[in-house]
Formats: structure tokens, C-alpha cells, sequence
């Protein structure tokens, strides 16, 4: 049997990407309507272990928030935007697969999700009323995370990470 030997810090930092990614503009995690700033900074972490970047709304206390939770220590590749709705429709219209994360009728299985081959705008709802009703006509997709237990949904972050790591082709 071979022995498990874990990789070192420097051989981990020798084979991942030097500083932050600039904007690829290729994948987006959108959490327009957040509710809790501590899912701000881990959603900020998975962004860059699979180099999306991150839409945010210009709340007041979101920027204090991304700040306070960012652990990596590094700025996040941020796109601001003070109109949610209207930023979504821009995407659209700019040739971007809106992804939502939600529960509903047409959602598509995590399992079944394909991996990002085009500019992909994933989109998070608020932590208790989901995306609104206004945005959902602006989603070309919805992908539901498959729960047995009795709650009804993950919390944001870890839904987002789940839903990144499929888009961006890691799981």
C-alpha cells in the first residue's frame, strides 16, 4: 500500500495561480438580494479557487462585509452595481447563460448542471425569499441542490460554492 503523503504549503502555492485572476469575464457569482455579509466573504474564497468573479450590490454595508469576511487577504475581482434588475438584463443582452439558484418547477439537478461554456452569470437569491419574482424571467436556467434531510435549502454560501464548482467544470 502507498503510503498518503500531503502536499506542503510551498507545493500547493508552486502549483496554483501566482496572485488573484484579473477579470475573466467568464463567470459570475450574483448575490443581488444578500442578507447576511458573512456569506459575502466565503463566497468571495470560491470565487477565486475557481476564478469568477463576483456581482454585488452597492448596499451600504456590503463593502464593510466583503471586507470583514474576505480571508484571502486580497481584493475580489468585485463588478458593483446599484440596479440588480437592470444589471442582470445587461448580461443578458450581452450574450450571458443566466443561471439561477432556486427552487422551481423547470430547475435542473446540480448533478445535471453543465459545466460554464459560454459567459455565465450565476444568480443567488435573497437567504429567505429567494430571487424575486421579477428576476426569475431573466434566468435561462434554474439548478436546484438536491436536499434529503428535512431542511428545505443549504445556506447561500454553500449552495453558491456547490453551484460554482460545477460551472466552472471542478466537479
Amino acid at each position: 500500500m502507498t503510503a498518503i503523503r500531503p502536499r506542503t504549503p510551498g507545493e500547493l502555492r508552486r502549483s496554483r495561480r501566482p496572485r488573484s485572476h484579473s477579470c475573466w469575464d467568464h463567470l459570475y457569482a450574483a448575490p443581488l438580494w444578500p442578507l447576511h455579509g458573512a456569506n459575502l466573504g466565503t463566497l468571495a474564497r470560491t470565487c477565486d479557487a475557481v476564478g469568477a468573479c463576483l456581482a454585488l450590490p452597492r448596499f451600504p454595508w456590503v463593502p464593510e462585509a466583503l471586507a470583514r469576511g474576505n480571508t484571502l487577504r486580497r481584493p475580489a475581482c468585485v463588478h458593483w452595481t446599484g440596479d440588480p434588475l437592470g444589471w442582470l438584463g445587461r448580461q443578458r443582452e450581452r450574450g450571458a447563460h443566466v443561471v439561477g439558484v432556486e427552487l422551481a418547477d423547470e430547475a435542473v439537478r446540480l448533478a445535471e448542471l453543465p459545466a460554464a461554456r459560454q459567459r455565465t452569470v450565476m444568480v443567488l437569491g435573497h437567504e429567505q425569499n429567494g430571487i424575486p419574482p421579477e428576476a426569475l424571467d431573466l434566468l435561462d436556467t434554474c439548478v436546484e441542490i438536491p436536499m434529503v434531510g428535512s431542511g428545505a435549502s443549504l445556506n447561500v454560501a454553500v449552495a453558491s460554492s456547490l453551484a460554482l464548482y460545477r460551472l466552472a467544470g471542478l466537479l
